[in-house]
């Protein structure tokens, strides 16, 4: 009989932590590697195709922790608002479909020409409204998460967990809550308050890890390092999420182009370790 390994119960590694490799390869090495869960993304689901992306990660006797990502939703014209609001709810069926309940929100950067983040923000409450309920038909949840500040202008208008829960705090918490990213929230003295706050509330919805390791590589978008390589003290912000209630899955999202240089099971693996020496226990 096999035994659970209680250390890694709530690991999760999501899909862009080991780009190379493809959604069968990354079911059976999470399989093989006692992972039991995995976060997925729209692009590559899509195009192994949804059904078979489900029925894939059921038979490897996996579950998918989140999908990313929906989001984008602060254009100011009328038309693309609307494209923006009919792909989110068709990444709402996908994740419904998958067997996820999260369904994780990038907001979206400032328009081209604009300087006004509280209008942009705005634009982001009025899509949530509008998408909440249908969510919530769907059985999942949209968590929003906020972006380090320097994603602010093209990538994500919502900086910090305190603007992430005041925009999903106007919404029941059964439809909008948040995502605590380490990579994103670490610097913020403020954070460990509201991770507090979410867990009261019943919005703290997605918990991911990456450490913060300098100097960024150009564009900086691919930076995250892995666990235990930089600046950031894992376990206290496990810590964290634990003392607010929470009790999901932990999972590893890395954006590294040296990680995805490397053969992908070799990363899986290194990933497993770092995650038993700097976060389990």
């Amino acid at each position: 009989m096999n035994t659970v390994d209680t250390e890694l119960a709530r690991l999760s590694v999501n899909q862009m932590t080991v780009r190379r490799l493809g959604l069968p390869e990354l079911t059976d090495a999470c399989a093989r590697s006692g992972v039991p869960g995995v976060g997925l993304w729209r692009e590559p689901v899509r195009s192994y195709g949804v059904e078979a992306t489900a029925k894939l990660v059921r038979d490897a006797g996996l579950t998918v922790t989140t999908l990313c990502r929906g989001g984008f939703l602060t254009a100011a014209e009328a038309g693309p608002r609307a494209a923006a609001r009919a792909d989110n709810r068709r990444a709402i069926e996908e994740a419904a479909a998958l067997g996820t309940q999260v369904l994780v929100l990038v907001s979206g950067g400032l328009p081209p020409g604009s300087q006004d983040l509280p209008a942009a923000r705005e634009r982001v409450a009025d899509a949530l409204a509008e998408l909440g309920p249908y969510a919530r038909e769907h059985g999942v949840r949209l968590a929003v998460e906020p972006l380090h500040p320097m994603y602010a202008s093209d990538r994500c208008v919502v900086s910090t967990l305190t603007q992430a829960l005041d925009l999903a705090e106007r919404f029941p918490a059964d439809q909008v809550g948040v995502v605590v990213d380490t990579y994103h929230v670490w610097w913020d003295d403020r954070a460990p308050r509201q991770i507090a706050r979410a867990g009261a509330a019943g919005r703290l919805h997605a918990f991911q890890l990456a450490d913060w390791t300098t100097p960024l590589p150009e564009g900086a978008l691919n930076g995250r390092g892995q666990l235990g390589d930089g600046a950031i003290d894992l376990r206290a912000w496990r810590r964290h999420v634990d003392a607010a209630g929470y009790t999901g899955p932990i999972e590893v999202e890395l954006f590294n182009e040296k990680l995805w240089a490397r053969d992908g099971r070799e990363v899986l693996a290194e990933t497993v370790e770092r995650f038993r020496s700097h976060v389990a226990g």
